[in-house]
């Protein structure tokens, strides 16, 4: 048996009999992964004092700022959580709703957070500490394209600050804007070739490698989705893996980048992008990938839709669910 099987082994012994959230039963911390990434959840991070989620619908991202707030974004805008799970600020309303991705970044003695947000069709950018938003890009009408479409699915941004949005409910193509939101170029296309992308719908900046580069996931990509290398000028470097089965983000932190998998799991891989360990597995066909999964039903240590993911200073995992009435769980790194 290989690494990343005796991992999702040892998941699936461990949370096989576990209860559910109900009120009147008490959740213990769920043991996750194995050798250097193995994690401990926390039962109720996250929820308000009455036991409820403070969410709501969620179809979004996780970043964490240099105070470790952990910033969430849900269908009604962004819930700011303290360390511990303390609902500390919020930003709703239509100008924060529907952030797909997010991206964080100091410039300064700020940080800001760059959004996509595909129903609005526009990429943003708010200071992460007030909310005010500094910074709008929709679609480039100079790039001569005549578009049907824009939904943009991620965001990311280079050394330089040059932003890259990529339209992946829609053309596919990655766009390129200077910091000023200025067009630069555009490339990619849909399909299902090499070079093609079948639903390009997580982007980050890969800081694993010198330069950094783009690490983009072909979400829907025949058989399985995969993730991609291609450098900022947009040419293809590699395939990076495949048979991931429906990879909709990525967050990188030194040699380690997770990625969550809309069938309900995270998988971690290394710098040389072998698999070190597979979180959450949910074993129920009926619920992984499955957004009407309410409160009353989550179990501890299993995922349904995993769709964000970061990491905080210390190498703890924050993981949110697509999901009808919004899952954030913390994971704790066992040292």
């Amino acid at each position: 048996m290989n690494h990343a099987l005796r991992c999702l082994a040892a998941t699936l012994a461990l949370a096989i009999t576990l209860p559910t959230l109900a009120a009147d039963k008490e959740v213990k911390p769920v043991r996750m992964g194995c050798g250097i990434m193995t994690f401990d959840t926390v039962p109720g991070w996250g929820l308000r004092p009455t036991g409820e989620s403070a969410l709501g619908a969620t179809h979004g991202a996780v970043v964490i700022d240099k105070a470790g707030n952990v910033y969430v974004s849900a269908n009604k805008g962004v819930v700011v959580f303290s360390p511990e799970g303390r609902v500390i600020q919020e930003y709703l309303g239509e100008k924060y709703a529907s952030l797909h991705d997010m991206e964080i970044r100091a410039e300064g003695d700020a940080e800001f957070i760059y959004g996509a947000r595909n129903t609005a069709a526009e990429g943003i950018k708010f200071n992460a500490h007030t909310g005010e938003i500094v910074l709008k890009v929709p679609f480039p009408t100079e790039s001569g394209l005549n578009l049907a479409k824009f939904s943009p699915t991620a965001i990311t941004v280079a050394p330089n600050g040059d932003i890259f949005l990529s339209d992946g409910y829609a053309s596919n193509h990655i766009f390129k804007f200077d910091k000023t939101g200025k067009y630069l170029k555009h490339f990619g296309e849909k399909g299902n070739d090499l070079k093609q992308f079948n639903t390009a719908h997580g982007m980050t900046l890969d800081t694993r490698y010198e330069p950094p580069r783009l690490l983009i996931c072909d979400r829907n990509h025949t058989p399985k989705g995969r993730l991609l290398h291609y450098d900022l000028e947009g040419n293809f470097i590699a395939e990076v893996i495949t048979g991931l089965g429906m990879p909709t983000s990525a967050s990188v932190q030194g040699d380690y980048v997770s990625v969550p998998d809309l069938h309900g799991r995270l998988v971690i891989l290394d710098k040389s992008n072998t698999i070190m360990a597979v979180l959450g597995h949910n074993a129920d066909p009926a619920k992984r990938g499955n957004f009407k999964i309410p409160q009353s039903e989550w179990i501890e240590g299993v995922f349904s839709g995993t769709h964000g993911s970061y990491w905080d200073k210390d190498g703890n995992l924050y993981v949110q669910d697509w999901n009808m009435d919004g899952r954030i769980m913390k994971l704790v790194r066992v040292k």
